[in-house]
């Protein structure tokens, strides 16, 4: 059967938390749409994660570091892949819209979360 959507209809309204939805999991690989509305990661706080994660802004902006580098802002249909280990933050979302991001995880099964 096959399955099917559009990741800019039927946004979730705003929220105190950003907010993840699964789209497709398989061995290896979860693709998820995320939706924030202004968050940022936690002053001091870094992801590192165990995997791959290639991220595709689709709707607002966002500004993205990476450890060592400076904030980069993300637009309406950048990407970026960060690579396994790569300690980066989430500096800043855009609100109104709402900031969509598609990320693909790849790497060793399992959320990591």
């Amino acid at each position: 059967m096959l399955s099917a959507a559009n990741l800019l209809t039927n946004l979730p309204g705003p929220q105190s938390d950003e907010f993840f939805e699964t789209l497709f999991r398989s061995a290896g690989v979860r693709v998820e749409r995320i939706v924030s509305w202004g968050q940022a990661s936690p002053e001091g706080f870094w992801y590192e994660q165990g995997w791959d994660e290639w991220v595709l802004v689709m709707q607002g902006r966002a500004g993205l570091q990476c450890e060592g580098e400076p904030t980069r802002e993300l637009v309406v249909g950048d990407w970026l892949l960060l690579p396994a280990g790569c300690r980066h933050r989430v500096v800043w979302t855009q609100a109104e819209p709402a900031t969509v991001w598609l990320a693909v995880h790849c790497g060793p099964p399992g959320d990591g979360r």
